[in-house]
């Protein structure tokens, strides 16, 4: 566990400790990663906002971070018609962050995948991280253009970045699972995405259901990146 737990506030010692079981059952225990998350703030998105759905995804995220991330720091992107810099979501100042930081952005826009996944990026590459980013990037529905979306994560599959993608909602997500099977190597060099729905009431999926899932394709990338030289 990169962060001790005597660090971890109360309320976080639950989904920290279930992390942990996850990445152990898949071989990852003492695995680094620089953990982001992005957050969709489509129209659309509201009711996920306001139920609590948002701001428990980002507690989760936060307690997988603790297992992977040395600093207790969660950079977070949100993103609608463009995408936001990001801001820190951290285990010290984490509840209600994720409403607050929401409502400072003003109207909500349209779904703007490749504006968000640059923002990452940048963040990341200009951190200069030894240790590979996991991304978490949450949205309820197909971007505003796929072309650049799927451009966005063909480009970065050589980098030694992960995008794991979550579904909230109804939506059929045929696009993302589309992004999750984009052929190896003709499009891009390494599988560097996966994806799972997390159903029309994702707070109701259980912790260690969404750290399970989360974790399910991470491992293979990890071996195909390191393979391909993109990891050392």
């Amino acid at each position: 566990m990169a962060i001790s737990l005597d660090k971890v506030p109360e309320g976080l010692v639950s989904l920290v400790k279930t992390a942990a079981v996850s990445l152990e059952k898949r071989g990852l225990s003492g695995q680094r990663a620089a953990v982001y998350l992005v957050l969709d703030r489509s129209l659309s998105m509201s009711k996920f906002y306001r139920n609590g759905s948002v701001q428990h995804l980002a507690e989760q995220t936060l307690g997988l971070s603790a297992n992977l991330d040395d600093d207790g720091v969660v950079p977070v992107v949100f993103f609608d018609t463009d995408a936001y810099e990001p801001v820190d979501l951290q285990l010290d100042a984490y509840q209600g962050r994720i409403a607050a930081l929401h409502k400072s952005f003003g109207r909500m826009g349209t779904t703007n995948y490749a504006a968000a996944m640059d923002e990452v990026i940048t963040h990341y590459l200009d951190s200069e991280a030894a240790d590979p980013a996991f991304v978490v990037f949450q949205t309820d529905g197909s971007p505003d253009s796929r072309r650049a979306a799927e451009q966005m994560l063909c480009k970065a599959a050589g980098l030694p970045m992960f995008w794991q993608f979550v579904g909230f909602g109804r939506d059929r997500f045929d696009f993302l699972r589309k992004l999750d099977e984009l052929a190896v190597p003709q499009r891009r060099v390494v599988d560097n995405a996966g994806f799972f729905a997390a159903g029309r009431k994702p707070s109701e999926l259980s912790d260690a259901e969404l750290y399970d899932a989360l974790m399910n394709e991470f491992p293979d990338w990890l071996r195909a990146a390191r393979t391909a030289g993109i990891l050392r």
